[in-house]
Parts: structure tokens; C-alpha cells; sequence
């Protein structure tokens, strides 16, 4: 079978950097995770949304190899997620930042009064879970397992809880 040939929209690929404490979760745990939430038999069809699995350094590598050859085995299907490399990580662009949240003018202005700089709400992980939810990721039970630490508002919290319906 010939190798894949991608289309290339400029030399980037779009991913996520996930900054982790390991000694609460491991590496391997954020691989199950990954593998979950993943379509591993689908091929990429262009540089910039390449299904892959970055790694640091030479652990990593070793870790992602064996996680993905497990899923092979398991699935009974080749996985075609690559394991590559990071050789660099650049940040999107601000208006890319939270953009679901942006969406949303009453969660926006809660942000906006939480971080008045636009480099806290990027690297706020309440945020990131806010976005999630704005973006039809989780559910009224894990919402309301956290609502309270996500600083929000009475009003803030009923907007976001209006919007997790499942």
C-alpha cells in the first residue's frame, strides 16, 4: 500500500500541549484517555489535522509505541495515529483561544471580570473545562461535581448550566 500523501496548508499541524503533573496523573493515563476519545483507524488526510501522539522524550516515545500497539491488538485494526516527535509547540492565535466560550456573551463578560488578561484566561484550566462544556463536552453530572470551582457567577453558573442539557 502506498504511503499517504498529505496536503499541505502551511508546515503546522493542529494539536493541544496537555501540561500534566505526573505525580498525579501518568503519562499512560493520558494515553487511555487519548486512545478514548480518538478515532485511531482513520487516516490522516492533511498535515494540519494528523491524527498523532507527540512525544518528549525517548520514555514517552516508548510508552505511546506499546499503548498504540495494545490498541492494535485489542481492535483487531491497524491504528493509523503516527507517534511523532515534538519538535515545537506554538500557541494559536488569540481569537483561536477559547473560542466556544467566545461565542457566548454572558460566559464571556464572567471570563473577562475572572482574567482581565487575556494570557490568564489562555492558560486557565477552568476555562478550558468551561469551553469544553460550551462545546457539548461533558454532562450535568460532572458539571455539577465542579460548577462551584469554576469561579463563575449565580448568573454565569445557571447560563453554563442551561447549556449542558445532557
Amino acid at each position: 500500500m502506498d504511503a499517504p500523501t498529505y496536503r499541505q496548508m502551511g508546515d503546522h499541524t493542529e494539536t493541544i500541549q496537555i501540561d500534566y503533573d505526573p505525580s498525579r496523573v501518568s503519562y499512560n493515563q493520558l494515553l487511555d484517555i487519548f486512545w478514548q476519545s480518538h478515532q485511531p483507524k482513520r487516516r490522516s488526510w492533511s498535515q494540519q489535522y494528523m491524527n498523532a501522539v507527540f512525544y518528549h522524550n525517548e520514555n514517552q516515545l516508548l510508552q505511546a509505541e506499546a499503548s498504540k500497539t495494545a490498541l492494535s491488538q485489542k481492535i483487531g485494526h491497524k491504528v493509523e495515529t503516527k507517534v511523532v516527535p515534538l519538535n515545537s509547540f506554538t500557541m494559536a492565535e488569540d481569537y483561536h483561544q477559547k473560542y466556544l466560550l467566545k461565542g457566548r456573551n454572558a460566559l464571556e463578560k464572567e471570563l473577562v471580570r475572572i482574567y482581565p488578561h487575556h494570557r490568564d484566561l489562555v492558560d486557565s484550566t477552568a476555562a478550558a473545562r468551561l469551553n469544553g462544556y460550551v462545546g457539548g463536552h461533558g454532562n450535568k453530572d460532572q458539571l455539577s461535581r465542579e460548577i462551584e470551582r469554576l469561579g463563575l457567577s449565580i448568573e454565569g453558573k445557571k447560563t453554563l448550566t442551561e447549556l449542558v442539557r445532557k
